[in-house]
């Protein structure tokens, strides 16, 4: 009976060695539990913090390089009104009467023409007529523009026109938009798209037919003797006028910047 008692109470563990190893499981495997239970907690945690973040991120990388755009197709043209058009394009003449141009608020002189019709008037101002070159010396000026700046300046001298709308878009434009725009270096010498641009808007109507004495574009005898001033000296005689050239070609709106662009341009077509 006592040696069967002895057995059946008999512990597993009969070396040192056996109870060294249990006592080392004892502490390692609940450390490692813990440790994998923290990681799995904090990777559900990372994966499932910002869904809406997630999908931005995504979203961003999948974007291209461009989108395409429908312009809307109802309303109309985006136009100059008469009066804008009149004072880029048509003062230089119309408000000084040069070359016996009809002077803006002139009741007689706009009274013979305003007997024509509209169209009529615009036709003529489209192809030129005596000294004033096709569509004011801007080639650029649609014929609606054109119209309107009549009616602008007839009004302005006594009658009460009705200034034309703007032609209806067609159809709906697809415009396929431009990758994010680059930053431009600086211009060098001059900024000689803007020169020319101010020069068909201001300048093209008197220069390009040579009216009232103005030294025609790139008649070279004629801008010679100019030239031999200096371009400081012809800044000052645009932006102050000079002869029949109001200050500014007639457009008070531009800045020195845009006179000394549109002299740079003049005189280049010159050398």
């Amino acid at each position: 009976m006592s040696e069967h008692h002895q057995t059946e109470h008999s512990s597993p563990i009969k070396t040192p060695k056996q109870l060294a190893i249990v006592v080392v499981l004892a502490f390692v495997v609940p450390v490692v539990v813990i440790i994998l239970l923290a990681q799995m907690a904090a990777g559900t945690k990372k994966s499932t913090a910002s869904p809406a973040a997630q999908e931005e991120a995504i979203a961003k990388r999948l974007k291209p390089a461009g989108e395409v755009i429908i312009a809307a197709a109802s309303g109309a043209q985006q136009m100059r009104d008469g009066k804008t058009v009149v004072e880029t394009a048509c003062a230089a003449c119309h408000a000084t009467g040069a070359m016996n141009a009809p002077k803006i608020g002139d009741k007689a002189a706009w009274g013979k023409l305003t007997g024509r019709s509209l169209e009529a008037l615009t036709a003529s101002a489209i192809k030129g007529v005596r000294q004033m070159p096709a569509r004011g010396g801007n080639p650029d000026i649609p014929d609606v523009e054109i119209a309107r700046a009549i009616v602008y300046m007839a009004n302005q001298s006594g009658s009460n026109w009705k200034e034309p709308s703007a032609p209806a878009v067609a159809a709906p434009v697809a415009v396929a938009a431009a990758p994010a725009p680059v930053a431009a270096a600086p211009a060098t010498g001059g900024d000689a798209a803007k020169g020319k641009s101010v020069y068909e808007s201001s300048c093209a109507a008197c220069h390009l037919a040579g009216v009232a004495g103005a030294p025609k574009t790139g008649d070279k005898a004629a801008w010679a003797p100019r030239l031999k001033n200096g371009q400081e000296a012809l800044y000052a005689a645009v932006i102050k006028g000079k002869g029949a050239m109001p200050p500014k070609g007639g457009n008070a709106s531009l800045t020195d910047a845009d006179i000394k662009a549109a002299v740079d341009y003049l005189t280049g077509l010159a050398k």
